[in-house]
């Protein structure tokens, strides 16, 4: 605590610091653009050109009336045709078609909303319907995969290396994601695509679990660094609208998305290899005590401050034992469960308004707009609760305020829910990132 006080809390080279770890978090939004922006149910009708060989003359609405059958509300069949035959045009204007099958040819869409997305590439309709939640339950796989993965890879290897890697794995599966001609190879991307999003979410949102944003920060400004953190993915999430209103192409919006991280793997790459430094204490742990305190003179050269030698003659002991720690303590054993549950809850909430964007009723890109509008104002309002309110009031009342506007959504009519639908997740998920971003327990405990 004495050092980042020596060094400065938050001087030049802690900006320079959480710079380079937001600046993926613009771009992270992005890669979800592909199972967010949908159209679950389009309309569509069973291509039937089969009959185009009895007569290539066929008006649309004739092919249409000779080779569909009709629903009880008079429309046409979106997942029964007529089953071919290899009758003459004058013998299937006479007799008629009676017997049915389900869509042999694959499906036309239109009245689309967008040019292309996974549904109507991979005709994820009618018996295949569910696979559209397979995708989502796929990526959300990857990403708990990846909480599993790489803490212990970032443990062996250092903080550094692991904040390094996603940049790279999503430059190279936000280009097989738009490249992949079947279902079952875009699940593995998507899988693989969701290990690298908890990567980039713990570099910067998970406190000392890989290369936090807030590691270097003093405590007195440690709820900005977790907050400006934060302010970067809700700028991501509405530029997202913005993108895929104007490229109405899911494959075409992924390798957009490949191009902005191979610019920003550059800009990353030459930052953190000239102002960001491993882990202070993670090279403690690993007895590279030369290294780490060389790190720590350099960072207050940045801030033009110096650390007295006393202090870097000085290292800091900590009870070794992992989760095990934890357990035994019943005060750490109290916040680890109870913030276990918190993100349990708000995670369940906000991607299941997420991803359900296009079944709310309203404008699509309007709806993800004010998603990432209305958390930019929470974030910077969770910057004053943490400075007057505190951590514990903040983040009870932020849960139960979210919780509330959630179950009040149920009571609003169908018309009038604009406002109520944005605002209920990032009310109380954002928040409740940022209110435990403000102070680690484990840190605080011992501190």
């Amino acid at each position: 605590m004495k050092i980042l006080q020596s060094t400065g809390e938050f001087g030049l080279f802690q900006k320079i610091t959480l710079l380079a770890l937001c600046l993926p978090n613009v771009i992270q939004p992005f890669h979800f653009a592909s199972v967010f922006f949908i159209q679950s149910d389009p309309e569509r009708h069973c291509n039937t050109d089969w009959i185009l060989q009895a007569d290539s003359n066929l008006t649309t609405d004739e092919q249409l009336n000779l080779t569909l059958p009709r629903e009880e509300d008079g429309t046409f069949s979106r997942c029964q045709m007529f089953l071919p035959v290899e009758w003459d045009i004058g013998a299937i204007r006479e007799y008629g078609l009676n017997e049915t099958t389900g869509c042999r040819d694959g499906w036309v869409y239109y009245d689309t909303l967008y040019e292309a997305t996974i549904v109507t590439d991979f005709d994820l309709v009618c018996e295949q319907a569910n696979l559209l939640e397979v995708a989502q339950a796929v990526l959300m796989a990857g990403i708990l995969f990846g909480c599993l993965l790489f803490g212990p890879f970032a443990e062996s290897f250092g903080r550094k290396r692991a904040a390094q890697i996603p940049v790279i794995v999503m430059l190279i599966f936000s280009l097989t994601t738009g490249l992949c001609p079947n279902f079952y190879l875009y699940l593995a991307s998507q899988f693989m695509a969701g290990i690298d999003v908890s990567i980039m979410n713990s570099n910067v949102t998970v406190p000392d679990v890989l290369f936090p944003a807030t590691e270097w920060i003093g405590p007195s400004k440690r709820s900005w660094g977790a907050c400006v953190a934060q302010l970067f993915g809700a700028g991501g999430n509405a530029v997202l609208a913005g993108v895929i209103y104007f490229i109405r192409d899911w494959r075409l919006a992924q390798l957009i998305t490949a191009v902005n991280y191979r610019l920003l793997m550059s800009v990353t790459v030459l930052i953190s290899g000239r102002f960001i430094p491993e882990s202070a204490r993670w090279l403690l742990d690993k007895g590279r005590t030369e290294e780490a305190k060389q790190l720590i003179v350099k960072a207050a050269a940045i801030n033009k401050r110096t650390v007295p030698d006393s202090l870097l003659e000085k290292k800091e002991t900590e009870k070794k034992g992992g989760i095990i720690i934890l357990i035994q303590s019943s005060v750490l054993r109290k916040y680890f469960f109870t913030l276990i549950l918190a993100w349990f809850s708000l995670n369940l909430t906000y991607y299941c308004l997420s991803f359900n964007v296009g079944n709310l009723g309203l404008d699509i890109f309007l709806t993800q707009l004010m998603f990432g509008l209305t958390e930019v104002p929470a974030h910077i309002l969770c910057i004053w609760l943490l400075e007057v309110m505190g951590r514990k009031v903040s983040l009870m009342a932020t849960l139960l305020i979210g919780g509330f506007l959630c179950v009040l959504i149920l009571a609003v009519p169908q018309g009038n829910k604009f406002f109520w639908l944005p605002v209920s997740a990032p009310l109380g998920s954002t928040l409740v990132t940022c209110l435990w971003m403000g102070c680690n327990p484990i840190e605080c405990r011992y501190s």
